[in-house]
């Protein structure tokens, strides 16, 4: 859409309505964001058909919108409301002006051309119900008894309308901080300033402000009628984005042409704090704390030997701060004196200290006893609790579930206990993720304390990786993704064709800073890709040890990247 600009914007508070609704779903907003379309048009080598197209759906979406402020305009009962709803109203009419000017530049009424197509249909209809008052649980508009109740339109029809404001407003942003200032030819520069422009997302702010005061005197079950609108109407600005229809070769999503008879696709990740919110060490810390012997308490005859809750706590909180401390001193060590141009294998090499360095801190908690004692089952069961981060359950379920795709999915983890592992994924249906991690030795269900050693450094890591990339068939083309979070994942980013941080570590990058690694967000790495990318496709050819890595806000941006919507 394309509403001219205003002023005298009013910021929303951030415990306003509006403001929580767009948190809430930012998720909808990531998958418009990294929708082939957008990530052509910020490249600027959208083709021009396609643009046009969309500008054509654009001006039904317009003609829909005036229709609906016009209905809820005559449902306010307060006149500074109906004043307001007025003004958008008329802005909504002007931005059918700035359609014209494309029609103008390019000589034709495409529009005439472009009949409505099926996502814009959708959006616009339920635009319309809504300021019709078809929601369910209100009455027929014709039968609205008081003027509370009209009002309640008014609210409900901005709650299905804000998003689409608000999320162009949000796409303008990104794309203009893209456009080169020396880029004088950007083909959509025009489109992304109008959207990018401060009088929209004045405009934007003032729709949300209004939408927030109509919603002042609501029940908590019609505020939850809103919330469903306003995710409902995400969901259809997601679909919207991806029905516009591209001939030309796209670099996401990974999986669109993915032949699963010639291709293979080889996701993997890191565990603790990449899929996880809490590090599991502390989790089997806390299990072994919790579920210790008190001082006074005396322990049967015959089983394990353990250290008392307190002992516990006070032996893993300086563990806990001896591997902090050393870790720093160890990191620091590691830095060159200069900074380095990228080269693998002296940052290989740096990453030996950290190695050892890992290898004498789980020494000294085997050494210690701190994981003697914990039942299997309290593993289990926590592991079954774990959370997440949000989205990588749901993206892992997808990749694994997918007979269309030749993928398999390995995580490669620090983590003590394989078991922990096990259990937090089989909880969501993904048996099938390949482990690799450390084991705690048991005995009748019982640790011993020991650490069978697997993968405890970042030098196990990218030998683990190597291994299972050399087990794979020759005949297969692979793709290899690698995603973590710290510097004991660098070898394997950096070797996997696409590595990707999650989270914002500072070691790593400090440490990728100092030998000559590039952190690109992802999103920007994408649309330059797509600049790059040639109309067969060969330019766009991901390779591994580039000294590029992608960062990415969460599993949601990986998600696109792999799967689209």
């Amino acid at each position: 859409m394309a509403i001219p600009p205003k002023s005298g914007a009013v910021i929303p508070t951030e415990d306003g309505l509006a403001s929580r609704f767009w948190i809430k779903f930012r998720r909808e907003s990531v998958l418009s964001l990294y929708s082939p379309f957008v990530i052509c048009l910020a490249s600027g080598s959208l083709e021009i058909d396609t643009f046009r197209h969309c500008i054509a759906q654009d001006v039904h979406f317009l003609k829909a919108f005036a229709q609906a402020y016009e209905l809820a305009e005559d449902c306010a009962d307060d006149d500074d409301a109906k004043l307001a709803i007025s003004k958008l109203r008329k802005g909504v009419l002007e931005a059918l002006k700035f359609h014209n000017s494309f029609v103008q530049e390019w000589g034709l009424d495409f529009v005439k051309e472009c009949p409505i197509n099926s996502a814009t249909l959708k959006y616009t209809e339920f635009v319309l119900a809504t300021a019709s008052g078809k929601v369910e649980g209100l009455k027929a508009p014709g039968k609205l008894d008081t003027p509370f109740e009209k009002t309640k339109i008014a609210a409900y029809t901005l709650g299905a309308m804000t998003p689409c404001l608000r999320l162009y407003a949000f796409l303008g942003k990104e794309l203009e901080a893209l456009l080169d200032p020396n880029e004088h030819d950007h083909p959509y520069k025009k489109w992304i300033g109008n959207y990018s422009s401060e009088g929209f997302q004045a405009t934007t702010l003032q729709t949300e402000d209004l939408l927030d005061k109509l919603s002042v005197s609501l029940t908590g079950e019609e505020l939850n009628i809103i919330e469903k609108l306003y995710h409902q109407a995400m969901k259809l600005e997601i679909e919207f984005f991806y029905a516009q229809t591209l001939t030309q070769p796209t670099v996401i999503p990974l999986t669109k042409e993915h032949d699963p008879a010639r291709d293979c696709l080889m996701i993997f990740s890191d565990f603790d704090l990449t899929c996880t919110v809490v590090d599991s060490s502390a989790i089997l810390a806390e299990i072994a704390i919790v579920t210790a012997p008190k001082s006074d308490q005396n322990q049967p005859e015959g089983q394990i030997t353990r250290m008392s809750s307190s002992e516990l706590r006070n032996t893993w909180g300086e563990l806990s701060q001896q591997y902090t401390e050393e870790y720093e001193q160890c990191i620091e060590s590691m830095l060159p004196s200069k900074k380095e141009e990228f080269n693998y294998e002296t940052l290989h090499t740096a990453l030996e200290k950290l190695s050892d360095f890992e290898k004498r801190a789980n020494s000294r908690v085997i050494e210690s006893g701190v994981l003697k004692g914990l039942n299997f089952e309290d593993i289990k069961r926590a592991g079954e609790r774990l959370i997440l981060q949000d989205g990588c359950s749901n993206f892992l379920q997808k990749i694994v579930k997918d007979e269309n795709l030749n993928a398999n999915v390995h995580l490669l983890s620090y983590c003590w206990c394989g078991d922990l592992i096990r259990a937090a994924f089989s909880s969501g249906g993904l048996d099938v993720v390949n482990i690799h991690a450390n084991e705690l030795s048991f005995q009748e269900s019982v640790s011993t304390g020991e650490i069978i050693m697997e993968v405890q450094s970042p030098i196990d890591k990218i030998e683990a990786f190597d291994k299972i990339i050399q087990g794979c068939s020759d005949d297969k083309r692979n793709l290899t993704v690698y995603i973590g979070d710290s510097v004991g994942d660098l070898l394997c980013l950096l070797k996997a064709d696409i590595g990707i941080v999650i989270g914002s570590s500072s070691s790593l990058r400090t440490v990728g800073d100092h030998y000559g690694v590039s952190f690109v967000p992802l999103f920007p790495g994408l649309v330059k890709k797509q600049k790059e990318y040639g109309a067969d496709g060969s330019c766009c050819i991901w390779k591994g040890q580039s000294g590029i890595l992608y960062t990415a806000s969460g599993w949601d941006d990986i998600h696109a990247l792999f799967l689209g919507h």
